[in-house]
């Protein structure tokens, strides 16, 4: 007689169904392993403060605003435009001796109409969301080029009142430095917006049955336009902390953040059995990416190689938790 297997099929299709909804927390907890094991540093409070104020939160932002697009069921290649008119405004305007709060406001502006070009593309002139974004990345791409003398940073001067940049990227409340506690309200603001309104219901709605969702009546070009809108104001938000941070503007340097909020946003969907983004499967995708990075630095890899392992590592977990589901269903 044949022996009967000591796990029953349906505790291997509850693990499998386990795997697949936290395939990203399973990964997270084996890269947080393997490289608290491979370096001494990795989990010292200086690294983790490092990973958190210079690393996260900036891309944490982006993410967020990329986690209303692809709600939507559309896609923003321009986030990192909308990041760089930001900074570019910012610290032009600062070198031409404007206040601070001025060069935020107006460099916050610049990123507006980033999001304001691509709602008019896409819900006026009903070009798709990744050819929309696309013709504005090149002319944002180009701008830069244009108004930098063909790229060249800028730096600003020993003598210009480090306290304008200080504001933001040295103060802190109650302990917590200022970038964190922007992102935490950032964080809150999107999750009612996505998860706890009206407003989030449509956007779901639009991602998942558009055509449905504009015979139900709803304002659909209005609700898109707020989408790519609020994700350029968050992107131009970004653009602010990181000029603050390293007290200059380097062109095309928000492309930096374009890929890798995407990627955050997709690992994701993991953790929804409908595959829908969300603000905290979005930042558990940031801090796997992060902590990714920070950890393959520590152990000597170079930035091109750091790539090839965020890239695998992104594949492998939508790859478990997509085939799982797949499989199960």
């Amino acid at each position: 007689m044949m022996e009967k297997s000591l796990i029953r099929p349906d505790t291997i299709s509850r693990l499998a169904g386990l795997a697949a909804s936290y395939s990203v927390i399973i990964a997270f907890l084996a890269v947080v392993t393997f490289f608290s094991l491979s370096t001494p540093t990795f989990l010292t409070f200086a690294n983790l403060y490092n990973v958190l104020v210079n690393n996260i939160v900036m891309l944490a932002i982006v993410a967020l605003g990329m986690t209303l697009v692809v709600s939507s069921g559309g896609i923003d290649l321009s986030v990192g435009v909308a990041v760089d008119m930001a900074s570019m405004v910012f610290v032009m305007l600062l070198a031409a001796g404007f206040a601070g709060p001025a060069g935020v406001v107006i460099g916050l502006a610049a990123a507006l109409a980033v999001g304001v070009l691509n709602s008019i593309l896409v819900t006026r002139l009903r070009i798709s969301p990744f050819l929309a974004t696309l013709g504005v990345l090149f002319i944002g791409q180009s701008t830069q080029q244009l108004s930098t003398g063909g790229g060249l940073p800028i730096y600003m001067t020993s003598g210009y009142p480090a306290e304008q940049f200080n504001l933001i990227a040295r103060t802190s409340l109650a302990g917590i430095p200022t970038p964190v506690v922007i992102l935490v309200l950032g964080i809150a603001a999107v999750y009612v917006a996505l998860h706890r309104s009206v407003f989030g219901r449509y956007v779901l709605a639009l991602g998942i049955q558009p055509g449905v969702a504009w015979y139900s009546g709803i304002r659909v070009s209005k609700h898109i336009s707020w989408v790519y809108v609020a994700c350029a104001f968050l992107a131009g938000i970004t653009g602010i902390i990181l000029s603050a941070t390293v007290k200059s503007y380097v062109p095309l340097s928000g492309n930096a953040f374009l890929l890798d909020a995407i990627g955050a946003t997709f690992i994701g969907t993991t953790l929804s059995r409908e595959r829908r983004p969300s603000v905290l499967g979005t930042l558990l995708g940031v801090v796997l990416l992060a902590v990714v990075k920070n950890g393959l630095l520590l152990i000597g890899w170079n930035f091109y190689w750091q790539q090839v392992g965020v890239g695998v590592l992104v594949f492998l977990v939508l790859a478990v938790s997509f085939g799982l589901r797949r499989h199960l269903n």
